[in-house]
């Protein structure tokens, strides 16, 4: 029996004559085949402001949709953001978790946004399976979204937008593998229901476990999302509910390193310990309802809230001689838990005469936070491993500190972030020229507590706490000479929570405590300014931007007053300036094209006692180019070549810039077929990831100290996937 997808793309004709079967398969695999192009949208949901296209607004936003995450396979959201040009990924300190950098700035999974609401995503690590598109808005983003409670997000932010029902029932089987010994399976169903399709249910999960390409290395994700949404008339209701467990063992972490860069060790060496694990357990959602209280006017609410539990065993390796390899083994023991919520609600409002537009935004937002956990940290194993030649070492039993309850932790800390706004964007010559302004009252608050009892202070009682406030201000700019063309300028600052200190540090000789650990520093501010322009004519669209970022930053220094320990302070301002160009294009029916590169100059700037002033920040590329190419081939109907290359200029590995990165290379292939099974469309993956198993020091990433990440080694990936 013919499919309804099927029957859909024929076309109602077949009611009236027969179509031959080569016509019927040749129209379902020419369909199957355009939705599974790889593709950038320019728009998405520019928070207060609403869905937008690019064009309309003054800041620079892309979309990266569903059919590239089922493409390429990725096991993490880092993998999804290797494809943007301004992005490069790294790990936080010690753990399994991915960090964001982009334009040189830091974005923790803290704050990356789950259908605009903070908070509500899991921490470390993503699957991106749950995502029907990922949003990238490149420069600070306060405004548009409130304050990020994680202190990040400086340099850009990234937006995850649940699955819903189409317009088109979905049936959806994938199985997936990566090499050598990772498989999975993936389901995702949808449908509508009701008289007018006002119901909508989708339900999707994955499963997946095994052994990656780095020698032993071990990752396991399960995922179960369901989102049922209404839309009917005025009103549109919609609830996203997902669970995911991810566990990560024995995984190849940043290697700790002194005054000297080492040579790369073999692609898939993993000199990180087999006792290292991590496991990841999210339960996550939001509400989210709109009223139309007027045709030209919009009332709109959500609420979402987390809760987070984290348990892992975790490792430092610190390199102690470059010539031979030597190596050390740390560990620690760190159970978390988060319980986050978060809300915002809101009018938006059109209103027109004869010389111009007004489109207003006021509402406000709110979160809550709180952080509970504990810590044991153990010397280093005497036992030596080598990363040339890695030594499984007996797990470090010495515990040289400890905090918090093990076993229960309690409230480390608190936090509650919450903003009033308003907007107004004039529009005159039927919005050719936009002129947008705001102001949005950040309120900050957080509570601090101590792990364990200090004099008067029991453990678990308060330590520190701040109220802090400020006003925020936007100023943008849109002009659209022509259609398929617009100018843009913003200025906007940010106010984000001040970064909490932890028990210890890492430093280029050993792990030391932190005379400040726990306390929270004040709120940073942020000052953004940047221009640029957008095409979009035909099959071609293009954005060049050129910003200017400060930020204030505080690192660990050694504690005069307390020989033997860090202390976590401020040390000066970062300013990045730099120039981004984006391109996805069609050049040609079946030949698409996705590309773009940036160059940043990063520099340090008033720094305490002009320490290092002048220098650049660890791991900020001076460039980074991408290219991701696909070619329907026209002398193969039905199959489509993939290629990507990655191109990341050199970068500073320490504060002194006595020690630099060279440039990287990689490059990707691939190759996709759409065949018919029966009456249903088979989409054949198959994709090799560095293809020439380079060897390669990825990132320097790192406030302190001087702390690589290696790249990934040769990746082997294929999936098939059927619809019906």
């Amino acid at each position: 029996m013919t499919s309804k997808f099927s029957r859909l793309m024929i076309g109602a004709s077949l009611a009236t004559f027969a179509v031959p079967a080569f016509a019927q398969d040749s129209a379902i695999i020419v369909t199957a085949q355009k939705q599974n192009q790889t593709a950038v949208l320019r728009g998405g949901n520019v928070g207060i402001f609403g869905d937008k296209a690019a064009q309309d607004t003054p800041f620079s936003i892309k979309t990266y949709n569903e059919a590239l995450i089922l493409n390429q396979q990725p096991q993490t959201l880092g993998q999804v953001l290797e494809n943007d040009p301004s992005i490069r990924t790294t790990l936080g300190f010690g753990i399994a978790g991915e960090l964001f950098v982009i334009r040189g700035f830091a974005l923790s999974g803290d704050d990356v946004g789950f259908g605009g609401l903070y908070g509500i995503a899991p921490r470390q690590l993503v699957a991106p399976e749950l995502a029907q598109s990922v949003q990238v808005l490149n420069g600070s983003s306060a405004f548009i979204n409130g304050a990020a409670p994680g202190g990040s997000g400086i340099g850009g932010s990234v937006n995850l937008m649940p699955k819903r029902a189409g317009a088109r029932d979905l049936n959806r089987l994938t199985v997936n593998y990566t090499g050598p010994e990772h498989i999975g399976g993936a389901f995702d169903v949808s449908r509508r229901y009701g008289a007018n399709d006002e119901w909508g249910v989708r339900i999707n999960g994955t499963a997946r476990r095994g052994d990656v390409a780095i020698d032993d290395e071990f990752r396991s994700s399960y995922l179960l999302g369901g989102a049922i949404d209404y839309d009917n008339g005025p009103l549109r209701l919609a609830l996203d509910i997902v669970y995911q467990r991810v566990r990560v063992a024995h995984q190849r972490p940043k290697l700790v390193v002194g005054n000297i860069i080492p040579a790369v060790p073999g692609s898939s060496t993993n000199y990180g310990q087999p006792w290292q694990n991590s496991t990841l357990r999210d339960i996550f959602g939001q509400f989210r309802a709109e009223y139309d209280i007027a045709d030209n006017a919009l009332l709109y609410a959500s609420f979402g809230a987390r809760d987070g539990s984290e348990r892992g065993f975790y490792q430092t390796i610190r390199l102690t001689d470059a010539a031979t390899g030597a190596a050390t083994a740390q560990g620690s023991y760190i159970p978390r838990t988060d319980n986050n919520e978060a809300a915002t609600v809101g009018l938006r409002a059109k209103l027109a005469s004869r010389l111009w537009t007004h489109e207003v935004n006021v509402g406000g937002s709110i979160n809550w936070l709180v952080n509970r956990n504990a810590y044991l940290f153990y010397a280093a194993s005497p036992v030596a491993t080598n990363i040339y030649d890695p030594v499984a070492v007996p797990r470090p039993d010495v515990v040289t500190f400890a905090g918090g309850d093990i076993d229960d932790p309690f409230p480390i800390n608190r936090q509650k972030l919450s903003s009033l706004f308003v907007s107004d964007t004039i529009g005159f010559w039927n919005d050719r020229l936009q002129i947008t302004a705001g102001l949005r009252l950040q309120m900050i608050g957080s509570k601090s507590y101590a792990a364990n009892a200090t004099g008067p202070i029991a453990a678990g009682g308060l330590t520190g706490r701040y109220d802090e406030d400020a006003v925020t201000p936007v100023l943008g700019l849109v002009f659209k000479p022509v259609n398929g063309v617009s100018f843009y300028a913003n200025r906007i600052e940010a106010l984000v929570p001040g970064a909490t200190a932890a028990v210890s540090a890492n430093t280029g000789t050993g792990v030391l405590p932190v005379s400040n650990g726990g306390e929270t520093l004040p709120p940073f501010l942020s000052t953004q300014y940047e221009l640029g322009g957008k095409v979009a004519l035909g099959k071609l669209n293009a954005s060049l931007a050129l910003f200017q970022i400060d930020r204030d930053i505080a690192i660990y220094t050694l504690d005069t007053a307390q020989p033997g320990f860090l202390v976590y302070g401020p040390f000066g301002t970062q300013r990045h300036r730099g120039i981004e160009l984006s391109i996805d294009a069609e050049p040609v029916d079946g030949l698409r094209l996705i590309a773009g590169g940036s160059v940043i100059d990063a520099e340090l700037r008033r720094t305490q006692g002009g320490v290092n002033e002048g220098n650049k920040p660890t791991g900020v590329p001076e460039y980074m180019l991408n290219a991701n190419v696909e070619w329907d081939l026209p002398f193969a109907p039905a199959f489509t070549v993939t290629g990507r290359a990655v191109h990341t200029g050199k970068q500073a590995a320490n504060l002194d810039n006595t020690l630099f990165l060279p440039s990287w290379t990689r490059f990707d292939l691939g190759l996709r077929h759409v065949s018919l099974l029966g009456d249903s469309p088979l989409t054949l993956r198959a994709g090799v990831d560095n293809i020439a198993n380079r060897r390669y020091w990825a990132s320097a990433f790192d406030s302190f100290r001087p702390d690589l990440l290696q790249g990934m080694p040769r990746t082997f990936k294929a999936s098939a996937s059927i619809e019906f």
